[in-house]
This record gives structure tokens, sequence and C-alpha cells, in this order.
């Protein structure tokens, strides 16, 4: 159902869904394995890895694994020695492109001001 702009500012903080969009691609490290998926295509976790050099692989590993648990990318294991996964982004995920590209847009312009 949607909304118009006057009905929109009197809902109460979980009603206008910014809170519930946050718990699940809220933090740091979410919307750049996200927008970096959207935009690049099917990647291993390694390529991600180079991408955000400065995440843990223990964060990263978390972050992959809720992600997929919502729905947002797609996990494909091949089984294979040595191990192959691959990570897509679904549907769903991209989806959330747009807001993903305001947001690298928004950063690039304001970082240096």
């Amino acid at each position: 159902m949607k909304k118009n702009t006057e009905e929109m500012k009197n809902l109460t903080s979980s009603e206008c869904g910014i809170e519930f969009t946050l718990s699940i691609v809220g933090g740091k490290w979410k919307p750049l394995i996200l927008w970096f998926l959207a935009k690049n295509g099917i990647k291993r976790y390694g390529e991600i890895r180079k991408f955000i050099p400065t995440v843990t692989n223990k964060m990263l590993s978390q972050q992959l694994k809720e992600l997929v648990t919502d729905g947002l990318i797609y996990r494909k294991d091949y089984k294979q020695i040595p191990p192959k996964v691959e990570y897509r982004i679904t549907e769903k995920g991209k989806t959330l492109e747009p807001v993903l590209d305001y947001m690298c847009k928004w950063g690039v312009e304001h970082k240096n001001i």
C-alpha cells in the first residue's frame, strides 16, 4: 500500500520502514557487499574480500551469511575440492540498487566537503 507524502509525515519510526530496512542492510559492510554484487555480478568470496580490504574474514563471512538468510544474496556452493563458492545478488536484493547508487553518489559528492 503506497502512502502519499502527507500521510508519510505522520508515521512512527517503525511504520516508515527505515527501522526495518536498517535492521536488514544496516552496518558498515552489507551495503558495500550488495552494491559490489549489484554492479559486478557473480563473485567469489576472495573477490568480495579484495573489494573490501578492511573487513575481517570473520565479519565478511557473518555479513554474507546474514544477507543470504535475508534473501538479498544467493550463495552457490560447488561441491568440489578445492572449495568453490559464488555469491550473486537476488531479485529482492536488486530492489535496493537505486538506494545504494544514491548512497554512493551522495558519498562521492560530500566526501571532501
